[in-house]
Protein backbone atom coordinates (compact mmCIF):
# COMPACT_ATOMS: atom_id res chain seq x y z
CA UNK A 1 0.00 0.00 0.00
CA UNK A 2 2.92 2.21 0.66
CA UNK A 3 4.06 1.93 -2.95
CA UNK A 4 0.08 3.14 -4.22
CA UNK A 5 0.00 5.74 -1.63
CA UNK A 6 3.52 7.55 -3.47
CA UNK A 7 2.88 6.86 -6.95
CA UNK A 8 -0.73 8.75 -5.49
CA UNK A 9 0.92 11.37 -3.74
CA UNK A 10 2.81 12.33 -6.37
CA UNK A 11 0.39 12.44 -8.94
CA UNK A 12 -2.86 14.49 -7.00
CA UNK A 13 0.42 17.01 -5.72
CA UNK A 14 0.79 18.28 -9.13
CA UNK A 15 -2.98 19.39 -10.20
CA UNK A 16 -3.92 20.58 -6.99
CA UNK A 17 -0.56 22.67 -6.69
CA UNK A 18 -1.33 24.29 -9.90
CA UNK A 19 -4.54 26.24 -8.28
CA UNK A 20 -3.47 26.62 -4.75
CA UNK A 21 -0.26 29.40 -5.27
CA UNK A 22 -2.30 32.38 -3.76
CA UNK A 23 -1.80 30.65 -0.52
CA UNK A 24 0.51 31.41 2.17
CA UNK A 25 2.67 28.60 2.78
CA UNK A 26 1.13 26.93 5.83
CA UNK A 27 -2.52 27.27 3.57
CA UNK A 28 -0.34 25.52 0.64
CA UNK A 29 0.44 22.54 2.99
CA UNK A 30 -2.78 22.21 4.79
CA UNK A 31 -4.79 22.13 1.33
CA UNK A 32 -2.20 19.48 -0.40
CA UNK A 33 -2.14 17.47 2.89
CA UNK A 34 -6.45 17.87 2.93
CA UNK A 35 -6.58 16.56 -0.55
CA UNK A 36 -4.32 13.83 -0.47
CA UNK A 37 -5.83 12.45 2.44
CA UNK A 38 -9.45 12.42 0.34
CA UNK A 39 -8.08 11.40 -1.96
CA UNK A 40 -6.26 7.94 0.00
CA UNK A 41 -9.72 7.41 1.63
CA UNK A 42 -11.38 7.41 -0.99
CA UNK A 43 -8.78 4.41 -2.90
CA UNK A 44 -8.65 2.69 0.36
CA UNK A 45 -13.05 2.74 0.24
CA UNK A 46 -13.20 2.08 -3.23
CA UNK A 47 -10.64 -1.29 -3.41
CA UNK A 48 -12.58 -2.74 -0.16
CA UNK A 49 -16.24 -2.38 -1.16
CA UNK A 50 -16.42 -1.78 -4.71
CA UNK A 51 -19.08 -4.52 -6.04
CA UNK A 52 -16.28 -6.45 -8.50
CA UNK A 53 -12.60 -6.36 -8.50
CA UNK A 54 -10.47 -3.84 -8.89
CA UNK A 55 -7.06 -3.81 -10.57
CA UNK A 56 -5.40 -0.43 -8.04
CA UNK A 57 -2.21 0.24 -10.67
CA UNK A 58 -4.91 0.45 -13.61
CA UNK A 59 -7.02 2.77 -11.83
CA UNK A 60 -4.38 4.71 -10.43
CA UNK A 61 -2.51 5.05 -14.06
CA UNK A 62 -6.14 6.26 -14.88
CA UNK A 63 -6.67 8.46 -12.52
CA UNK A 64 -3.10 10.19 -12.95
CA UNK A 65 -3.71 10.31 -16.98
CA UNK A 66 -7.16 11.83 -16.70
CA UNK A 67 -5.75 14.25 -14.34
CA UNK A 68 -2.66 15.25 -16.52
CA UNK A 69 -4.80 15.77 -18.90
CA UNK A 70 -6.85 18.81 -17.59
CA UNK A 71 -3.87 20.28 -17.96
CA UNK A 72 -2.73 20.29 -21.29
CA UNK A 73 -1.88 16.97 -23.77
CA UNK A 74 1.29 16.92 -23.41
CA UNK A 75 1.95 16.52 -19.54
CA UNK A 76 2.26 12.72 -19.16
CA UNK A 77 2.92 10.31 -16.63
CA UNK A 78 5.56 7.42 -17.80
CA UNK A 79 5.02 4.42 -16.24
CA UNK A 80 7.93 2.29 -15.49
CA UNK A 81 7.02 -0.58 -18.24
CA UNK A 82 7.30 2.12 -20.94
CA UNK A 83 10.67 3.79 -19.95
CA UNK A 84 12.22 1.87 -23.34
CA UNK A 85 9.55 3.09 -25.74
CA UNK A 86 10.56 6.73 -23.91
CA UNK A 87 13.82 6.29 -24.48
CA UNK A 88 13.91 5.59 -27.99
CA UNK A 89 12.14 8.63 -29.24
CA UNK A 90 14.52 10.95 -27.25
CA UNK A 91 17.40 8.62 -28.48
CA UNK A 92 16.42 6.93 -31.23
CA UNK A 93 18.04 3.95 -29.96
CA UNK A 94 17.07 0.45 -28.69
CA UNK A 95 17.92 -2.97 -28.99
CA UNK A 96 15.99 -5.24 -31.06
CA UNK A 97 15.65 -6.41 -35.24
CA UNK A 98 15.33 -2.99 -36.38
CA UNK A 99 11.66 -2.96 -38.20
CA UNK A 100 8.04 -1.36 -37.28
CA UNK A 101 5.51 -3.93 -36.91
CA UNK A 102 1.50 -3.14 -37.35
CA UNK A 103 -1.62 -5.22 -36.60
CA UNK A 104 -3.78 -6.10 -39.32
CA UNK A 105 -7.26 -7.49 -38.78
CA UNK A 106 -6.32 -10.14 -35.90
CA UNK A 107 -2.67 -10.90 -37.62
CA UNK A 108 0.72 -8.98 -36.46
CA UNK A 109 2.65 -8.07 -39.86
CA UNK A 110 5.80 -6.69 -40.69
CA UNK A 111 5.03 -3.36 -42.17
CA UNK A 112 8.89 -2.08 -42.84
CA UNK A 113 12.17 -3.75 -42.39
CA UNK A 114 14.78 -0.41 -41.76
CA UNK A 115 17.91 -1.03 -44.39
CA UNK A 116 20.85 -2.53 -42.85
CA UNK A 117 19.20 -3.80 -39.68
CA UNK A 118 18.95 -7.20 -38.41
CA UNK A 119 15.02 -8.22 -39.83
CA UNK A 120 16.06 -7.26 -43.38
CA UNK A 121 19.96 -9.06 -43.11
CA UNK A 122 18.19 -12.11 -41.79
CA UNK A 123 15.37 -12.20 -44.81
CA UNK A 124 12.13 -10.78 -43.21
CA UNK A 125 10.01 -8.90 -45.47
CA UNK A 126 7.37 -6.29 -45.11
CA UNK A 127 4.16 -8.22 -45.46
CA UNK A 128 5.28 -10.93 -43.31
CA UNK A 129 2.91 -12.51 -40.91
CA UNK A 130 4.88 -13.26 -37.47
CA UNK A 131 3.21 -16.51 -35.98
CA UNK A 132 5.54 -17.29 -32.97
CA UNK A 133 8.40 -15.10 -31.16
CA UNK A 134 10.65 -16.81 -28.88
CA UNK A 135 8.13 -19.71 -28.70
CA UNK A 136 5.00 -18.01 -27.65
CA UNK A 137 2.14 -17.23 -30.19
CA UNK A 138 1.28 -13.76 -31.29
CA UNK A 139 -2.69 -15.10 -31.63
CA UNK A 140 -4.31 -12.37 -29.69
CA UNK A 141 -1.32 -10.12 -28.74
CA UNK A 142 -1.18 -6.74 -29.59
CA UNK A 143 1.77 -4.72 -31.17
CA UNK A 144 3.01 -4.01 -28.14
CA UNK A 145 3.37 -7.32 -26.41
CA UNK A 146 4.65 -8.51 -29.53
CA UNK A 147 7.30 -5.32 -30.16
CA UNK A 148 8.82 -6.52 -26.12
CA UNK A 149 9.10 -10.12 -26.90
CA UNK A 150 11.45 -9.06 -30.26
CA UNK A 151 12.97 -6.00 -28.04
CA UNK A 152 15.90 -7.54 -25.80
CA UNK A 153 19.76 -7.74 -24.99
CA UNK A 154 22.29 -7.13 -27.92
CA UNK A 155 23.85 -9.79 -29.56
CA UNK A 156 21.27 -12.41 -28.22
CA UNK A 157 19.42 -14.29 -30.81
CA UNK A 158 15.02 -13.99 -30.73
CA UNK A 159 13.62 -17.15 -32.74
CA UNK A 160 10.62 -15.85 -35.38
CA UNK A 161 8.65 -17.83 -36.47
CA UNK A 162 6.78 -16.27 -39.66
CA UNK A 163 4.76 -16.87 -42.71
CA UNK A 164 5.47 -15.17 -46.08
CA UNK A 165 2.90 -14.76 -49.11
CA UNK A 166 3.58 -17.50 -51.61
CA UNK A 167 5.17 -19.87 -49.53
CA UNK A 168 3.73 -22.86 -48.34
CA UNK A 169 5.03 -23.90 -45.11
CA UNK A 170 6.23 -21.40 -42.41
CA UNK A 171 9.72 -20.16 -41.66
CA UNK A 172 11.62 -19.95 -38.74
CA UNK A 173 14.76 -17.79 -38.01
CA UNK A 174 17.15 -16.92 -35.23
CA UNK A 175 18.15 -13.18 -35.96
CA UNK A 176 20.66 -11.49 -34.27
CA UNK A 177 19.50 -8.42 -32.35
CA UNK A 178 21.85 -5.33 -32.43
CA UNK A 179 21.64 -2.35 -31.05
CA UNK A 180 19.43 -0.10 -33.44
CA UNK A 181 19.91 3.56 -33.75
CA UNK A 182 17.16 5.52 -36.39
CA UNK A 183 19.34 7.99 -38.34
CA UNK A 184 17.12 11.47 -37.79
CA UNK A 185 17.80 12.28 -41.61
CA UNK A 186 16.40 9.42 -43.99
CA UNK A 187 17.48 10.82 -46.91
CA UNK A 188 19.55 13.73 -48.60
CA UNK A 189 20.45 14.80 -51.87
CA UNK A 190 20.54 16.86 -55.00
CA UNK A 191 17.18 17.85 -56.69
CA UNK A 192 18.72 19.17 -59.54
CA UNK A 193 22.41 21.64 -60.17
CA UNK A 194 21.77 24.23 -58.03
CA UNK A 195 19.37 22.75 -55.06
CA UNK A 196 20.40 20.83 -52.21
CA UNK A 197 17.21 18.81 -50.25
CA UNK A 198 17.84 17.55 -46.73
CA UNK A 199 14.38 15.24 -44.92
CA UNK A 200 14.56 15.56 -40.87
CA UNK A 201 12.47 13.39 -39.35
CA UNK A 202 12.57 13.84 -35.88
CA UNK A 203 14.79 15.53 -33.27
CA UNK A 204 16.19 12.98 -30.97
CA UNK A 205 20.30 13.21 -30.06
CA UNK A 206 22.67 14.46 -31.86
CA UNK A 207 19.81 15.13 -35.16
CA UNK A 208 21.98 18.68 -35.53
CA UNK A 209 25.18 16.79 -36.35
CA UNK A 210 23.49 14.71 -38.66
CA UNK A 211 22.10 17.69 -40.77
CA UNK A 212 25.74 19.00 -40.11
CA UNK A 213 27.12 16.11 -42.07
CA UNK A 214 24.60 16.27 -44.88
CA UNK A 215 24.94 19.87 -45.72
CA UNK A 216 28.66 19.04 -45.48
CA UNK A 217 28.54 16.94 -48.17
CA UNK A 218 25.80 18.70 -50.21
CA UNK A 219 28.32 21.85 -50.15
CA UNK A 220 30.74 20.06 -52.31
CA UNK A 221 28.13 20.11 -55.44
CA UNK A 222 28.21 23.94 -54.70
CA UNK A 223 24.05 24.13 -54.37
CA UNK A 224 22.88 27.57 -54.73
CA UNK A 225 19.90 27.06 -52.63
CA UNK A 226 18.28 24.38 -49.76
CA UNK A 227 15.14 22.71 -48.96
CA UNK A 228 14.99 21.90 -45.55
CA UNK A 229 11.98 19.20 -45.22
CA UNK A 230 10.41 18.87 -41.26
CA UNK A 231 6.93 17.78 -43.28
CA UNK A 232 5.09 15.87 -40.14
CA UNK A 233 8.53 16.37 -38.11
CA UNK A 234 7.14 16.05 -34.49
CA UNK A 235 9.43 17.50 -32.67
CA UNK A 236 11.75 16.71 -30.20
CA UNK A 237 14.71 18.18 -28.39
CA UNK A 238 15.17 21.62 -28.29
CA UNK A 239 18.63 22.10 -28.00
CA UNK A 240 19.23 19.74 -30.99
CA UNK A 241 16.76 22.39 -32.63
CA UNK A 242 18.81 25.41 -31.96
CA UNK A 243 22.02 23.66 -33.30
CA UNK A 244 20.33 23.30 -36.77
CA UNK A 245 19.60 26.97 -36.74
CA UNK A 246 23.23 27.56 -35.70
CA UNK A 247 24.17 26.23 -39.13
CA UNK A 248 22.48 28.85 -40.74
CA UNK A 249 22.94 31.78 -39.07
CA UNK A 250 25.91 34.03 -37.18
CA UNK A 251 27.34 33.24 -33.85
CA UNK A 252 25.63 35.09 -31.62
CA UNK A 253 22.25 35.31 -33.09
CA UNK A 254 19.23 34.58 -30.72
CA UNK A 255 16.89 31.22 -30.90
CA UNK A 256 14.31 30.82 -29.18
CA UNK A 257 13.99 31.34 -25.38
CA UNK A 258 12.00 30.13 -22.46
CA UNK A 259 9.69 31.25 -20.14
CA UNK A 260 8.18 29.29 -17.18
CA UNK A 261 6.56 29.94 -13.70
CA UNK A 262 10.18 28.46 -12.05
CA UNK A 263 12.59 31.47 -13.19
CA UNK A 264 15.39 28.01 -13.62
CA UNK A 265 13.46 27.46 -17.01
CA UNK A 266 13.51 30.92 -17.95
CA UNK A 267 16.74 31.17 -20.90
CA UNK A 268 17.60 32.37 -24.18
CA UNK A 269 19.49 30.09 -26.49
CA UNK A 270 21.60 31.52 -29.12
CA UNK A 271 23.78 30.33 -31.82
CA UNK A 272 27.34 29.03 -29.97
CA UNK A 273 29.15 28.07 -32.67
CA UNK A 274 30.33 29.62 -36.37
CA UNK A 275 27.60 28.82 -38.96
CA UNK A 276 28.68 26.51 -42.18
CA UNK A 277 26.60 29.19 -44.14
CA UNK A 278 25.10 32.34 -43.68
CA UNK A 279 23.82 33.09 -47.30
CA UNK A 280 22.56 29.69 -49.08
CA UNK A 281 19.12 30.73 -49.66
CA UNK A 282 16.98 27.75 -47.86
CA UNK A 283 13.23 27.37 -48.23
CA UNK A 284 11.64 25.34 -44.54
CA UNK A 285 9.15 22.81 -46.40
CA UNK A 286 6.23 22.47 -43.47
CA UNK A 287 2.80 21.15 -42.79
CA UNK A 288 0.21 20.73 -40.12
CA UNK A 289 2.10 17.62 -38.84
CA UNK A 290 5.45 19.98 -37.75
CA UNK A 291 5.65 20.77 -34.30
CA UNK A 292 7.50 21.69 -31.73
CA UNK A 293 11.22 21.51 -32.20
CA UNK A 294 10.10 21.83 -36.08
CA UNK A 295 8.37 25.23 -35.15
CA UNK A 296 11.66 26.81 -33.67
CA UNK A 297 13.68 26.25 -36.70
CA UNK A 298 10.95 26.90 -39.18
CA UNK A 299 9.65 29.99 -37.08
CA UNK A 300 13.65 30.95 -35.87
CA UNK A 301 14.64 30.91 -39.74
CA UNK A 302 11.74 32.95 -40.84
CA UNK A 303 11.96 35.58 -38.02
CA UNK A 304 15.20 36.26 -38.84
CA UNK A 305 14.69 36.47 -42.41
CA UNK A 306 17.20 33.81 -43.01
CA UNK A 307 15.15 31.89 -45.48
CA UNK A 308 11.35 31.08 -46.31
CA UNK A 309 9.07 28.67 -44.91
CA UNK A 310 7.33 27.04 -47.81
CA UNK A 311 3.92 24.60 -47.23
CA UNK A 312 0.80 24.91 -44.23
CA UNK A 313 0.69 26.45 -41.44
CA UNK A 314 2.62 24.29 -38.29
CA UNK A 315 0.78 22.29 -35.86
CA UNK A 316 1.25 24.60 -32.90
CA UNK A 317 3.36 23.97 -29.97
CA UNK A 318 5.12 25.85 -27.86
CA UNK A 319 5.20 24.27 -24.80
CA UNK A 320 8.34 22.92 -23.62
CA UNK A 321 8.67 19.65 -21.42
CA UNK A 322 11.20 18.20 -18.85
CA UNK A 323 11.37 15.22 -17.32
CA UNK A 324 11.35 14.61 -13.98
CA UNK A 325 12.00 11.33 -11.95
CA UNK A 326 9.56 9.23 -9.74
CA UNK A 327 9.97 6.54 -7.70
CA UNK A 328 9.97 2.93 -8.78
CA UNK A 329 11.95 3.97 -12.24
CA UNK A 330 8.59 5.58 -13.29
CA UNK A 331 8.61 9.64 -14.92
CA UNK A 332 6.92 12.93 -14.67
CA UNK A 333 7.06 14.68 -18.33
CA UNK A 334 5.75 17.63 -17.45
CA UNK A 335 5.36 21.33 -19.45
CA UNK A 336 7.48 23.62 -17.37
CA UNK A 337 7.30 26.76 -19.99
CA UNK A 338 6.52 28.03 -23.08
CA UNK A 339 8.75 29.09 -25.83
CA UNK A 340 9.19 32.33 -27.77
CA UNK A 341 11.20 32.67 -31.16
CA UNK A 342 13.56 35.34 -32.16
CA UNK A 343 10.48 38.31 -33.36
CA UNK A 344 9.35 37.51 -29.55
CA UNK A 345 6.08 35.72 -30.36
CA UNK A 346 5.28 32.01 -29.28
CA UNK A 347 3.28 29.58 -31.69
CA UNK A 348 1.50 27.86 -29.28
CA UNK A 349 -2.41 27.45 -30.06
CA UNK A 350 -3.91 29.34 -27.88
CA UNK A 351 -7.29 26.90 -28.21
CA UNK A 352 -4.92 23.17 -28.02
CA UNK A 353 -8.07 21.17 -27.12
CA UNK A 354 -9.89 22.12 -29.77
CA UNK A 355 -8.25 21.43 -33.15
CA UNK A 356 -8.98 20.53 -37.34
CA UNK A 357 -9.80 17.28 -38.49
CA UNK A 358 -6.45 17.16 -39.34
CA UNK A 359 -4.44 18.07 -36.04
CA UNK A 360 -3.90 21.73 -37.60
CA UNK A 361 -5.00 25.00 -35.54
CA UNK A 362 -8.53 25.84 -35.55
CA UNK A 363 -10.10 29.32 -36.03
CA UNK A 364 -8.31 32.17 -34.35
CA UNK A 365 -10.16 34.72 -33.58
CA UNK A 366 -8.69 38.51 -34.93
CA UNK A 367 -8.85 40.03 -31.23
CA UNK A 368 -6.57 37.15 -29.37
CA UNK A 369 -3.79 37.30 -32.13
CA UNK A 370 -1.04 39.63 -31.72
CA UNK A 371 1.41 40.96 -34.32
CA UNK A 372 4.73 40.90 -33.69
CA UNK A 373 8.17 41.72 -36.80
CA UNK A 374 10.99 39.90 -38.27
CA UNK A 375 14.29 41.06 -38.42
CA UNK A 376 13.65 42.89 -41.38
CA UNK A 377 10.10 44.19 -40.38
CA UNK A 378 8.00 41.74 -42.19
CA UNK A 379 4.76 41.71 -40.13
CA UNK A 380 4.28 38.00 -38.44
CA UNK A 381 1.61 36.94 -35.73
CA UNK A 382 1.60 34.45 -32.97
CA UNK A 383 -1.70 32.37 -32.22
CA UNK A 384 -0.85 29.14 -33.23
CA UNK A 385 1.73 27.80 -35.32
CA UNK A 386 4.28 29.08 -37.80
CA UNK A 387 2.45 30.56 -41.39
CA UNK A 388 3.88 29.87 -44.03
CA UNK A 389 5.62 32.57 -46.42
CA UNK A 390 4.74 30.69 -49.75
CA UNK A 391 0.90 28.72 -48.92
CA UNK A 392 0.64 25.34 -50.76
CA UNK A 393 -2.96 23.89 -50.16
CA UNK A 394 -3.14 21.02 -49.09
CA UNK A 395 -4.82 18.04 -51.28
CA UNK A 396 -7.35 16.47 -49.83
CA UNK A 397 -7.37 12.57 -50.28
CA UNK A 398 -10.60 10.91 -50.73
CA UNK A 399 -12.41 8.80 -48.84
CA UNK A 400 -11.74 5.78 -51.07
CA UNK A 401 -7.84 5.99 -50.99
CA UNK A 402 -8.13 6.20 -46.50
CA UNK A 403 -10.48 3.13 -46.59
CA UNK A 404 -7.97 1.33 -48.85
CA UNK A 405 -4.78 1.96 -47.12
CA UNK A 406 -7.29 1.69 -43.59
CA UNK A 407 -8.42 -2.02 -44.80
CA UNK A 408 -4.70 -3.09 -45.77
CA UNK A 409 -5.65 -3.29 -49.49
CA UNK A 410 -3.00 -1.18 -50.74
CA UNK A 411 -0.47 -2.50 -48.44
CA UNK A 412 -1.36 -5.98 -48.93
CA UNK A 413 -1.23 -6.18 -52.77
CA UNK A 414 1.96 -4.39 -52.55
CA UNK A 415 3.46 -7.57 -50.93
CA UNK A 416 1.48 -9.98 -53.78
CA UNK A 417 3.58 -7.52 -56.20
CA UNK A 418 6.68 -7.85 -54.12
CA UNK A 419 6.71 -11.50 -53.97
CA UNK A 420 5.53 -11.73 -57.88
CA UNK A 421 8.14 -9.09 -59.38
CA UNK A 422 11.66 -9.68 -58.02
CA UNK A 423 13.20 -6.30 -59.70
CA UNK A 424 11.42 -2.90 -60.77
CA UNK A 425 12.96 0.26 -62.13
CA UNK A 426 14.96 2.60 -59.91
CA UNK A 427 12.63 5.05 -57.44
CA UNK A 428 12.92 7.47 -59.66
CA UNK A 429 11.59 5.88 -62.67
CA UNK A 430 8.75 3.14 -61.69
CA UNK A 431 5.70 4.20 -62.15
CA UNK A 432 1.94 1.76 -61.95
CA UNK A 433 1.08 0.71 -65.30
CA UNK A 434 -1.98 0.46 -66.13
CA UNK A 435 -1.85 -3.30 -66.26
CA UNK A 436 -0.98 -3.17 -62.89
CA UNK A 437 -3.83 -0.31 -61.56
CA UNK A 438 -5.95 -2.98 -63.20
CA UNK A 439 -4.85 -5.87 -61.32
CA UNK A 440 -5.00 -3.78 -58.35
CA UNK A 441 -8.83 -2.92 -59.22
CA UNK A 442 -9.37 -7.10 -59.19
CA UNK A 443 -7.25 -7.51 -56.08
CA UNK A 444 -9.65 -5.26 -54.60
CA UNK A 445 -12.82 -6.99 -55.62
CA UNK A 446 -11.61 -9.78 -54.77
CA UNK A 447 -11.02 -9.10 -51.32
CA UNK A 448 -15.01 -7.48 -51.35
CA UNK A 449 -14.14 -4.22 -50.78
CA UNK A 450 -16.91 -1.93 -49.40
CA UNK A 451 -16.74 1.88 -48.38
CA UNK A 452 -18.97 4.68 -47.50
CA UNK A 453 -18.28 8.14 -48.34
CA UNK A 454 -18.83 10.95 -46.09
CA UNK A 455 -20.87 13.01 -48.90
CA UNK A 456 -23.24 10.02 -48.36
CA UNK A 457 -23.28 9.98 -44.48
CA UNK A 458 -24.12 13.18 -44.70
CA UNK A 459 -26.89 13.07 -47.36
CA UNK A 460 -28.33 10.60 -44.98
CA UNK A 461 -28.94 12.49 -42.38
CA UNK A 462 -30.47 14.92 -44.47
CA UNK A 463 -32.93 12.91 -45.81
CA UNK A 464 -33.88 11.95 -41.76
CA UNK A 465 -34.18 15.69 -41.18
CA UNK A 466 -36.00 16.28 -44.32
CA UNK A 467 -38.41 13.70 -43.59
CA UNK A 468 -38.87 14.92 -40.11
CA UNK A 469 -39.90 18.01 -40.77
CA UNK A 470 -42.01 17.10 -43.81
CA UNK A 471 -39.86 18.56 -46.62
CA UNK A 472 -38.67 15.09 -48.31
CA UNK A 473 -41.95 15.05 -50.24
CA UNK A 474 -41.86 18.22 -52.23
CA UNK A 475 -38.09 16.96 -53.54
CA UNK A 476 -38.32 12.55 -53.59
CA UNK A 477 -37.21 12.75 -57.14
CA UNK A 478 -34.15 15.40 -56.61
CA UNK A 479 -33.19 13.17 -53.16
CA UNK A 480 -33.67 10.26 -55.11
CA UNK A 481 -31.30 11.69 -57.99
CA UNK A 482 -28.92 12.72 -55.46
CA UNK A 483 -28.80 9.61 -54.21
CA UNK A 484 -28.09 7.82 -56.82
CA UNK A 485 -25.19 10.13 -57.73
CA UNK A 486 -23.61 9.91 -54.36
CA UNK A 487 -23.60 6.03 -54.04
CA UNK A 488 -20.18 5.12 -53.96
CA UNK A 489 -19.09 2.65 -57.01
CA UNK A 490 -15.61 1.55 -56.77
CA UNK A 491 -14.60 1.03 -59.99
CA UNK A 492 -16.33 4.28 -60.83
CA UNK A 493 -14.31 6.02 -58.40
CA UNK A 494 -11.08 3.95 -58.75
CA UNK A 495 -11.35 5.71 -62.35
CA UNK A 496 -11.53 9.10 -61.06
CA UNK A 497 -9.32 9.02 -58.21
CA UNK A 498 -6.79 6.86 -60.09
CA UNK A 499 -3.68 9.65 -59.47
CA UNK A 500 -3.90 9.33 -55.87
CA UNK A 501 -4.13 5.59 -55.82
CA UNK A 502 -1.33 5.11 -57.96
CA UNK A 503 0.54 7.44 -55.57
CA UNK A 504 -0.14 5.49 -52.92
CA UNK A 505 0.40 1.92 -54.66
CA UNK A 506 4.12 3.40 -56.04
CA UNK A 507 5.60 4.49 -53.09
CA UNK A 508 4.29 1.35 -50.99
CA UNK A 509 5.77 -0.78 -54.01
CA UNK A 510 8.85 0.99 -53.51
CA UNK A 511 9.74 0.75 -50.51
CA UNK A 512 9.48 -2.75 -50.54
CA UNK A 513 12.41 -2.83 -53.06
CA UNK A 514 14.46 0.20 -51.83
CA UNK A 515 13.10 0.43 -48.24
CA UNK A 516 12.71 3.90 -46.65
CA UNK A 517 14.96 6.11 -48.71
CA UNK A 518 13.50 4.68 -52.31
CA UNK A 519 10.43 5.43 -51.03
CA UNK A 520 11.03 9.43 -50.39
CA UNK A 521 13.12 9.40 -53.62
CA UNK A 522 9.73 8.62 -54.93
CA UNK A 523 7.36 10.60 -53.85
CA UNK A 524 9.71 13.62 -54.34
CA UNK A 525 9.19 12.97 -57.85
CA UNK A 526 5.49 14.55 -57.88
CA UNK A 527 5.37 16.79 -54.81
CA UNK A 528 3.64 20.07 -55.42
CA UNK A 529 5.26 21.20 -52.47
CA UNK A 530 8.93 20.78 -53.01
CA UNK A 531 8.17 21.65 -56.44
CA UNK A 532 6.62 25.60 -55.46
CA UNK A 533 9.93 25.85 -53.14
CA UNK A 534 12.02 25.18 -56.10
CA UNK A 535 11.00 27.76 -58.35
CA UNK A 536 10.83 30.24 -55.26
CA UNK A 537 14.53 29.19 -54.58
CA UNK A 538 15.59 29.27 -58.09
CA UNK A 539 14.36 32.60 -58.51
CA UNK A 540 16.46 34.82 -57.20
CA UNK A 541 14.11 38.05 -57.54
CA UNK A 542 11.15 36.45 -56.33
CA UNK A 543 13.17 35.00 -53.19
CA UNK A 544 14.41 38.00 -52.41
CA UNK A 545 10.82 39.92 -52.90
CA UNK A 546 9.83 37.63 -49.14
CA UNK A 547 12.02 39.91 -47.12
CA UNK A 548 10.57 42.96 -47.85
CA UNK A 549 10.43 45.38 -44.98
CA UNK A 550 6.55 45.82 -43.89
CA UNK A 551 5.56 42.49 -45.90
CA UNK A 552 2.51 40.54 -44.24
CA UNK A 553 2.61 36.96 -43.66
CA UNK A 554 -0.89 36.20 -42.90
CA UNK A 555 -2.07 34.57 -39.82
CA UNK A 556 -4.54 32.26 -41.16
Amino acid sequence: MNRKRILIGVAVILVISAGIFGFSRDEKNFVVAKNLDIYYTLFRELNLFYVDDVNPNKLVKTSIDKMLESLDPYTSYIPEDQMEDFRFMTTGEYAGIGALISKQKDKIVIAEPYEGFPAQKYGLKAGDILLEVEGKSTSGMNTEDVSNLLKGPANKPVKIKYERYGDKKPVTVDVIREKITIGAVPYYGMLDNNTAYIRLSNFTENCAAEVKKAFTELKKNNPQALVLDLRGNPGGLLNEAVDIVNIFVPKGSEIVSTKGKVTQWDRVYKATSEPLDTTIRIAVLTNSGSASASEIVAGAIQDLDRGIVVGTRTFGKGLVQTTRDLSYNTKLKVTTAKYYIPSGRCIQALDYAHRNEDGSVGLIPDSLISEFQTKKGRKVYDGGGVAPDVKIESDMVSNLSIELINQFLIFDFATRFAAENQTIAGPEEFQISEDTYKKFIAFVKENNFKYESDSQNEFEELVKLAKREKYYGLAEKEFEALKTKLQPDFEKDALQFSDEIKELLKDEIVSRYYYQKGAIKAALKDDKGLKRAIEELNSPTAYAANFTPGKVIPAK
